[in-house]
């Protein structure tokens, strides 16, 4: 058994979506879900409170979806000592 935890926020439709990733395929899985009400973040809790401006998140999320970024060798390195 296996435990995900993670923070979410209820839409205007009142509706409650999960993505999970759970590392299987093909598999039967029996799943409960509990949830509580958390208490509006204070201002120093919100991303523009810590230097991001309001809507970034929203505005910029699967901007690289149909672009990918791609590392290739020449940004890999074996050993830091090598970059110098």
């Amino acid at each position: 058994m296996a435990s995900i935890t993670l923070r979410s926020h209820v839409g205007t439709d009142g509706i409650l979506r999960l993505d999970l990733p759970v590392g299987l395929t093909d598999a039967e899985l029996e799943v409960t879900v509990t949830f509580k009400t958390l208490p509006p973040p204070e201002e120093g809790q919100l991303p523009q409170g810590k230097g991001w401006s309001p809507g970034f998140f929203e505005e910029t999320f699967g901007a690289f979806k149909d672009n990918p970024l791609i590392i290739d060798s020449e940004g890999i390195f074996d050993d830091e000592e090598d970059v110098a």
